[in-house]
């Protein structure tokens, strides 16, 4: 890679994920979901096999429904050591277009071996085929579906956190604000650099050289989500949270995002709505790292560093 064609990624990118960007990478066109999907889908298979390894941890599989009569999948991952005690609902990420419990499936087993909290993995439907307010809507008959079976599964209401990455952050923190509406009790967001913002389609210089979610990525996911709504005035934060504007009594929050992330400045944005209306956040903005650093290089000194934050809030619960 040389300096001329990418000086930014020369002098910003962390040296251990520079391999990240060595060969040619996949490029969809704006607006075509269906080839997104079908990239995004076959990466996911390739993060899912970095992921590490983990025993002695059960996978129970559960349905719910949906307000609208629909069926939705939940996996219970629990470690055999597991204590009565928290909780964590997991929404897994794909830019809400693709996506699914199985490629997530020895990333969060790992999580429930390293913290001994158990993890719920909501399978939520996908836009285009689901749109607006439903993906959100999906997370929530999740969680309250953990807080009806808390006793049976052992865990303490007031214990549950939502937990999410990339293309789940928006359903995620919309779950939580439905939660607040609904009187639901979440003890905390956990969002990994979470896509929370339809607004940010238009392509900064300085990171699209390490965009490995791409502005066009972007407009074409949001676009599968709101349709002709997407940028304008018409959206909710439900929907799109970075469109929130009163945060009071939200669960407190955890924030990552990679300084190479398309999503950086949502994120910071993010937080700050959090902090602003007094609720507790904790935010990490990590030197050098593009979007999904931790599981395609699961190695480096960054990524362990990010397990490490996420498993201490994780058994703070």
């Amino acid at each position: 890679m040389s300096t001329a064609q990418h000086p930014f990624v020369q002098y910003a990118l962390d040296p251990e994920l520079a391999h990240l960007f060595s060969g040619p990478r996949p490029h969809t066109a704006r607006g075509d979901w269906a080839a997104l999907r079908e990239v995004g889908t076959a990466g996911q298979a390739y993060m899912a096999s970095l992921d590490p390894a983990s025993t002695d941890v059960t996978r129970t599989r559960y349905t719910t429904p949906t307000a609208d009569g629909a069926t939705l999948e939940l996996r219970w991952h629990r470690h055999r050591h597991t204590a009565p005690g928290p909780a964590v609902l997991y929404v897994h990420g794909g830019g809400m277009i693709l996506g699914s419990l199985d490629a997530y499936e020895r990333l969060l087993s790992w999580y429930a071996e390293q913290s001994k909290v158990p993890f719920l993995s909501v399978g939520y439907r996908l836009a285009p085929e689901s749109c607006g307010t439903a993906l959100a809507e999906d997370v929530y008959a999740g969680l309250l579906w953990l807080h009806q079976h808390a006793e049976e599964l052992g865990v303490d209401l007031h214990r549950i956190a939502i937990m999410a990455d990339s293309g789940g952050g928006a359903p995620a923190a919309g779950a939580a604000i439905l939660a607040r509406e609904r009187e639901l009790p979440v003890a905390r967001q956990i969002l990994i650099y979470p896509m929370l913002d339809d607004r940010n389609v238009d392509a900064d210089p300085g990171l699209a050289g390490t965009a490995t979610w791409t502005y066009d990525n972007n407009a074409t996911a949001w676009q599968a989500l709101l349709g002709e709504r997407a940028g304008s005035d018409h959206v909710s934060p439900v929907e799109a949270p970075a469109r929130l504007t009163d945060a009071a009594t939200l669960p407190a929050a955890y924030i990552e995002t990679g300084d190479l992330d398309i999503f950086r400045t949502e994120d910071i944005l993010y937080a700050a709505t959090l902090a602003r209306a007094g609720v507790p956040v904790e935010l990490h903005v990590h030197p050098g790292a593009p979007h999904g650093f931790d599981r395609l290089a699961p190695h480096a000194a960054v990524t362990r560093r990010a397990y490490q934050d996420r498993l201490r809030v994780i058994t703070s619960l």
